[in-house]
């Protein structure tokens, strides 16, 4: 193919997917918005109330960069899971993957979908948190390279998880057991300093910590970590994850029989 027919199937692909959740809009932009207002009704009114200033700033300040990257996190990575693998279930996966369209056009076309939902209801939470807190914008393309990179790094895992995935069971493994319980320790509700030396040290191994606090930092201008480090962490998942995703569509892993 040539490159202008590679970005029309690119494109393609992009919209069909845009398209997708937009039109199922109460089921994959509305829930997350509740959710994430109940978590700024909860831990930000009542429960930060109690606790008072994290971090130099007021409980609910502090919170919210991390449960806008958790809504990122969550939405970019099921985007993907449930509609590649849904590809698959209906065999409509073969009619790609027998087309000239390259592998790495069709993973690209899943992951910019991924993003786009991600950044959608991002953008959704983080309106919604302007009527609980106030927001101030500190470094902002730190902030927009940590969104994307996170909201890409997810969209990957979620290809991943949809290419080993014989059945829907399995979609819901990975979230429910690996990313929730670290999204939940990566620093979201509390500061890395608050944990004693060992439990803190444990807690570098979690890669959500690194998007979390860069992500903080963005917006509020402190972090637990160092920014450059969590900037260079993330880069490195998403390269290496794009290999492996592509390497596995080249081989047919979970596609061809």
């Amino acid at each position: 193919m040539s490159f202008t027919e590679q970005w029309v199937a690119f494109l393609t692909l992009v919209t069909k997917e845009i398209r997708r959740f937009v039109r199922i809009w109460p089921q994959t932009l509305l829930p997350p918005a509740i959710t994430m207002s109940l978590y700024f009704v909860i831990f930000g009114n009542l429960v930060g109330s109690r606790i008072g200033d994290m971090g130099g700033f007021d409980y609910m300040q502090y919170i919210v960069p991390g449960l806008i990257m958790m809504s990122v996190i969550q939405n970019s990575y099921g985007n993907v899971v449930s509609s590649f693998f849904s590809t698959k279930f209906q065999h409509s996966i073969e009619e790609m993957m027998v087309s000239p369209m390259p592998a790495h056009v069709i993973l690209t076309g899943y992951m910019v979908g991924g993003i786009a939902r991600g950044l959608m209801v991002g953008g959704i939470v983080t309106v919604l948190s302007l009527f609980f807190t106030h927001l101030t914008l500190q470094h902002a393309w730190i902030t927009l390279s940590v969104v994307v990179m996170t909201a890409a790094l997810f969209s990957l895992g979620g290809f991943i998880n949809a290419v080993f995935a014989r059945n829907f069971d399995d979609i819901s493994i990975i979230p429910n057991f690996v990313l929730t319980p670290l999204t939940y320790l990566g620093g979201v509700f509390y500061s890395l300093e608050l944990l004693p030396d060992f439990w803190r040290t444990v807690t570098l191994a979690n890669p959500i910590v690194y998007m979390v606090n860069a992500f903080r930092y963005g917006i509020l201008g402190v972090s637990d970590v160092n920014v450059y480090t969590s900037l260079g962490t993330i880069a490195l998942f998403v390269l290496g994850f794009y290999i492996l995703a592509l390497w596995l569509l080249h081989r047919g892993t979970g596609i061809r029989a």
